[in-house]
């Protein structure tokens, strides 16, 4: 039988087994192929195989992190750039970190330097918000306004989650679920700054998903912010105000060409350039 890597694993709820003819058709995989990310059919079920090293951080984040150190903006700056080893660290290390604290999260089946194995955890709420979409079900936009409400729970609970999105979000029982960890903001940024960014974050697809426009994007803000510390949502005040100075140059570029990118900024930043003030005066 194989288990989970590490007997702290174990007690934090990761303990899965696997028939012998599982993991040898695990071991194989893991010694003769190098894929970034793998899916496997084992007699238990799907799992998943993600490695670090596999390729080079993007040109981009580098850029960041240059074009960070120029500006006094503490929220523009990248998560660290680590070696695959370190990376693969981090991710177990706070994946563990919100199992620990109750938020559902992959299971981890198998860990070592630079690979690691975790369950599969089903459909993301990416996909799921597409079956609703194409089923015409009423409850759509309900499941955007539980991600932001399942976002304010984490900020509540001392944890941010770097990179939120619905395709990093699955449901179990009901619940918002959280996975791919491979940034942490607050490693150069303080916590609730981090916690901030997630949020604008967030509200970048929000801002495209949302069916009911104004009033799901309302309730999703009034469902994190009635949830997060208030120092979460001063820095969100002070993030938009930043960012807002970007939005007539932003709107500009967009009479020319208003790429799906461009107008999520726009959207997200503007609303909750207006959504803040009352918290913030309150």
């Amino acid at each position: 039988m194989l288990e989970a890597a590490d007997p702290q694993e174990q007690a934090q709820g990761f303990h899965v087994h696997l028939e012998d003819a599982d993991i040898a058709a695990l071991m194989q995989v893991l010694l003769t192929s190098d894929g970034r990310i793998q899916q496997l059919n084992l007699s238990a079920g799907s799992v998943w195989i993600k490695r670090q090293g596999a390729e080079k951080a993007p040109w981009w984040v580098k850029f960041q992190a240059f074009a960070a150190s120029a500006l006094p903006y503490k929220f523009l700056k990248p998560s660290p750039i680590l070696k695959p080893v370190e990376m693969m660290e981090r991710e177990k290390r706070r994946m563990m970190e919100f199992g620990a604290k109750g938020f559902p999260v992959p299971e981890i089946i198998y860990s070592s330097q630079t690979a690691i194995v975790i369950s599969d955890v089903g459909p993301t709420v990416q996909r799921i918000l597409k079956w609703k979409r194409q089923a015409g079900e009423t409850d759509h936009d309900a499941l955007l306004i539980d991600c932001a409400a399942a976002i304010g729970d984490l900020h509540a609970a001392g944890l941010c989650h770097g990179r939120p999105h619905v395709r990093d979000f699955f449901l179990r029982d009901g619940r918002v679920g959280f996975m791919d960890f491979e940034e942490e903001p607050q490693a150069v940024m303080p916590l609730e700054t981090a916690q901030a960014r997630d949020i604008w974050l967030l509200f970048l697809p929000l801002s495209a998903l949302a069916q009911n426009g104004r009033p799901t994007l309302d309730a999703a803000y009034r469902a994190w912010a009635s949830r997060a510390p208030d120092a979460a949502i001063i820095e969100l005040r002070r993030l938009a105000t930043v960012l807002a100075r970007f939005l007539p140059l932003a709107r500009l570029i967009g009479r020319v060409q208003m790429g799906s990118d461009l107008q999520r900024f726009i959207v997200a930043t503007d609303y909750l350039k207006n959504a803040v003030e009352p918290e913030a005066a309150g």
